[in-house]
């Protein structure tokens, strides 16, 4: 069983240290994402970062240690588990290419015979979300027991507020269910696999937690606890499509800027993987137009600057 332990380190804590200085000197930090209402008082200057060694050493500053809304980031954690479970299977139901359009479109969707074109946009989401439903039976649940133990913190839930605010507002979400059903590509009642997914997105968790539970894709596949999730190989392909499909439709940009494989949720997370090296978590709640966390991209592009770490 890995340790997980937190540590002064020669050379994570004085970067983090300088990013987290300039970050608080950055005017422009954006607005929450006012659409879901649970997430709209979020303070937009709220910023955190961490970054987890293959080990499980972790190493944090500002508010590493606040829980936040993770909202779809779990969707990399579900993605995994289900490519675990049926392998390339999984690819026949939902595709791995950008999409170019916002996260909740529905004309690809049309033009594709509803099959998403990646895993990471809402409609992909909710495609691997049914199928980890109907090969565990709990979709949500399969997935809080893997952050826990993937983190360390038993104490990791589902915000029922947050949720609820989402089911509420969650009109497209059922339009693509249901656009996707009709091209049978759902296999679970709608308002079931809806109450999953909005569990899913409503995972609460901190910087801390988060990078060390995305720890097993820097170890090419490999758990916390010295198991064997996912092949290389299949690491290798969550990793890609993180890189090419995992900031909505500022993809390109975030490679280029940041050069990680990455995925980016609405309540200012964004968690990145340095294969064999790291990985990491910065939180920061204001949102740039494409519902990317603006501070939270600046970080990442000055933590691969100043250490030089990227897969380029």
């Amino acid at each position: 069983m890995v340790i997980m332990t937190v540590t002064s380190s020669p050379t994570f804590e004085p970067v983090l240290a300088r990013i987290a200085e300039e970050i608080g000197r950055t005017p422009g930090r954006g607005r929450p994402a006012d659409y879901i209402p649970a997430l709209a008082a979020c303070d937009p200057r709220s910023f955190g970062m961490a970054v987890a060694e293959p080990d499980g050493t972790v190493y944090g500053v500002g508010d590493w240690r606040e829980p936040f809304s993770t909202q779809s980031i779990t969707k990399v954690f579900t993605l995994a588990l289900d490519l675990a479970r049926e392998g390339d299977q999984l690819w026949e139901h939902v595709g791995r290419e950008p999409s170019g359009n916002p996260f909740n479109s529905l004309i690809q969707l049309e033009y594709e015979n509803g099959i998403p074109r990646n895993p990471f946009i809402n409609a992909g989401a909710l495609v691997v979300t049914d199928r980890l439903q109907t090969r565990t039976g709990d979709a949500s649940g399969e997935l809080l027991g893997f952050l826990r133990a993937e983190s360390g913190n038993p104490d990791l839930d589902f915000d029922l507020d947050v949720a609820a605010s989402e089911t509420a507002h969650g009109d497209r979400n059922a339009a693509l269910a249901h656009f996707m059903a009709s091209y049978g590509n759902i296999d679970n009642p709608v308002p079931v696999l809806l109450d999953q997914y909005f569990r899913q997105c409503s995972v609460t968790a901190s910087c801390a937690d988060l990078a060390l539970a995305t720890g097993f894709l820097a170890r090419h596949g490999v758990r916390a606890d010295g198991t064997r999730l996912l092949s290389q190989s299949e690491a290798k392909q969550v990793n890609a499509v993180m890189l090419t499909c995992g900031t909505y439709d500022a993809a390109g940009d975030f490679a280029y800027r940041v050069g990680l494989p990455g995925k980016s949720g609405v309540g200012g997370g964004i968690i990145a993987v340095v294969p064999g090296h790291c990985t990491l978590c910065v939180w920061s709640p204001g949102l740039d137009e494409r519902g990317n966390s603006v501070a939270g991209v600046a970080a990442l592009d000055r933590f691969t600057t100043l250490t030089g770490l990227s897969v380029f």
